[in-house]
């Protein structure tokens, strides 16, 4: 009799053959379940600041005949969001200053356009829901690289201090900055954790969200080259490769719609934004403080943020914080700085730099006395409140 085949193995269910995929979903989830438990301090304390600044904002507009809706959700910069989500981009260049909207980068306009396609309610209130949704995204993010830097203490002082930021009230209004502070801070955290995909995909959605994307592309390219020079990785060289690609891909779009090479670098200057190397920066800091006998407040406070923040990176470099952090913060400080554009948005240009804050925050986490964390915590959270008041209130211009 000829020998009998071995039988064929089974082939596995596909249902089977398909659960790595569901597991490692599940072990996503439960990571993500408990990091979230072990931020829920510092979120509480985050919504606690801002909805303590809402009411204050709220009490004041009351009493000025204010709509609170209208200043969080549809001026400034959000009607040119708002204009983008609703007729897209300008063709052709212009010149007209301060007028084309091809200055605005694409991420969140296209977000608030798909989520108000699916949703109910208008894009002004989409755009606002998005902008506070994303806040939070980003605090847990901030929480997440002060704990994992200098333990949970920390990353709770952080993220408290973010939110008590003098122009914070934007982190809650239909601007970009809590979109891209959440990708800013989810993306440096996952350089710090050896995360390099997700760190380069993420910093290339932050150069979709704002120019100074540049800053975090910056730091999470350089970071992963000097990773290189130690060790060869495909997944360090591709995060380093991925994080330029958004703030790229935009810049060569522009150019391409507008037929020049420097199509996104005209329409900024349209805008009078362009690097002077700290020309313009320096001569509106001695118009206020040495010949301006009565400063706007709002001014002074600009000029005394930028001032607190480059101090602050000093201390950083002097702390030793990680190559990520400091290449991010310095380059957005160098861009800031460095324009000779519009000055009193520089405030708000410096809400995604939380990096700099790590020196107070510290500071403040490990200090034995009572007495200065009531007084710090109080000034912070009165200061934020007042000030955020004032610019939506009282200043006349954007913040």
């Amino acid at each position: 009799m000829p020998p009998t085949a071995a039988p064929e193995a089974p082939l596995l269910p596909r249902a089977r053959r398909s659960r790595p995929a569901p597991a490692a979903m599940t072990r996503f989830r439960a990571r993500a379940a408990r990091s979230l438990r072990r931020a829920a301090p510092a979120l509480y304390a985050y919504a606690a600041v801002r909805l303590f600044s809402l009411l204050v904002l709220g009490v004041w507009a009351h009493k000025q005949g204010h709509g609170v809706w209208p200043t969080l959700a549809h001026d400034w910069d959000s009607k040119w969001y708002l204009g983008i989500a609703d007729h897209g981009y300008a063709r052709t260049l212009g010149t007209r200053h301060n007028a084309n909207n091809l200055a605005f980068f694409p991420l969140y306009p296209s977000l608030v356009k798909a989520v108000a396609a699916v949703t109910p309610g208008s894009r002004a209130t989409v755009g606002l829901i998005l902008a506070i949704g994303c806040s939070f995204v980003a605090a847990w993010g901030i929480f997440a690289v002060g704990d994992r830097l200098y333990g949970r203490r920390v990353g709770i002082t952080l993220t408290f201090l973010w939110a008590c930021l003098p122009v914070g009230l934007v982190q809650w209004m239909g601007y970009t900055e809590s979109l891209f502070t959440a990708f800013v801070a989810w993306s440096l955290y996952a350089v710090l954790t050896g995360r390099w995909v997700w760190a380069g995909t993420l910093s290339a959605l932050a150069g979709l969200t704002r120019p100074t994307g540049i800053a975090v592309a910056a730091a999470v390219s350089l970071t992963a080259l000097v990773s290189l020079r130690r060790r060869f990785s495909w997944r360090v060289l591709a995060g380093g490769l991925l994080a330029p690609l958004g703030w790229c891909a935009y810049v060569g779009w522009v150019g391409l719609r507008l037929h020049r090479w420097d199509g996104y670098f005209a329409v900024q200057r349209l805008w009078w934004n362009q690097l002077d190397g700290g020309v313009e920066t320096l001569r509106r800091m001695r118009e206020l403080f040495a010949y301006d006998s009565t400063p706007e407040l709002f001014l002074v406070l600009v000029s005394l943020t930028l001032i607190v923040s480059a101090v602050l990176w000093l201390f950083s470099l002097l702390d030793r914080q990680p190559l990520p952090l400091l290449v991010f913060t310095g380059v957005l400080l160098v861009i800031v700085l460095g324009s000779g554009g519009v000055y009193f948005p520089r405030a708000r240009f410096l809400i995604p730099g939380f990096p700099l804050l790590l020196p107070l925050a510290l500071a403040l986490a490990r200090t034995t006395s009572r007495r200065v964390r009531v007084i710090g915590v109080t000034g912070a959270v009165l200061g934020a409140a007042y000030f955020g008041a004032y610019m939506a209130l009282v200043w006349p211009s954007a913040p």
